[in-house]
């Protein structure tokens, strides 16, 4: 599969992205294309406007569709991932929910079997590689672990994301981190897990808690889960040695043992 040229779909439908949405039903089991719209304006899908026509034409002038294709092939065979498919987007303009890495100039979501990025203007390429690495480490996960995903617990979620982030740093180095994994001193961190997290651990995906700790806002300190999962993960591999493929498998409770 792979890369699916959904540049053709914007080029026709971009200012109906419903449209493009019902291309995207036989992917979404279920679901009405609006539906799918919706979830994927959550983690930063384009609405139209001017600003996202500019995103769109920077990717197509940066041939962005080839330029992730090779990437996945790469990191395909790498780890002997899945075969997936991946759909690019223009992102949406700046202050929406989507800040799962943090940066104004990608977002991404994934699912076990399909993974989403959503692209605009970039300097630097390895951006790019940056956020594919951590979209297909959660592919990988996911589809290892296969579990239903509302059984994920907060701790499934801290230790996917911290994981993923690590794999970035492995994969493409320590200045392609996302800013949250730098935003919490140690000693802050060891305070809010045992202030927020540490009691809350087996709250499910599809509780309102889980979102309000992965995410933060309000009184909980932003993107905490994010912070708080990168933090264990990298004190782990301080004492073991890192291996891509055990951690696409090892439970999350062996993080914090």
């Amino acid at each position: 599969m792979g890369v699916i040229r959904t540049d053709q779909w914007l080029q026709e439908e971009f200012d109906r992205p419903s449209r493009i949405c019902e291309k995207l039903l036989p992917y979404f089991k279920g679901q009405k294309a609006n539906e799918i719209y919706s979830l994927l304006m959550d983690f930063g899908m384009y609405r139209p406007s001017r600003a996202a026509k500019i995103n769109l034409n920077n990717m197509l002038e940066n041939k962005a569709w080839d330029k992730v294709d090779r990437l996945y092939s790469k990191y395909k065979n790498k780890w002997n991932g899945p075969d997936v498919p991946i759909f690019l987007f223009p992102l949406a303009q700046a202050g929406g929910f989507f800040f799962i890495r943090e940066e104004k100039s990608k977002a991404g979501v994934s699912f076990p079997d399909k993974m989403f990025l959503f692209l605009s203007h970039y300097e630097d390429p390895k951006e790019i590689e940056a956020l594919l690495v951590h979209e297909y480490h959660h592919v990988c996960r996911l589809r290892m672990l296969n579990k239903k995903m509302e059984d994920y617990t907060l701790l499934d979620s801290i230790v996917i994301e911290g994981l993923a982030e690590y794999a970035v740093l492995k994969n493409c180095g320590r200045e392609y981190l996302a800013k949250w994994c730098r935003m919490y001193t140690d000693k802050e961190l060891s305070n809010f897990w045992e202030k927020y997290l540490k009691n809350q651990l087996n709250k499910k995906k599809n509780e309102r808690r889980h979102d309000e700790l992965l995410y933060g806002g309000g009184r909980v300190p932003k993107l905490l889960g994010y912070a708080a999962g990168y933090n264990i993960i990298r004190k782990f591999y301080e004492s073991h040695n890192y291996s891509t493929k055990l951690s696409f498998t090892i439970p999350a409770g062996k993080f914090i043992e």
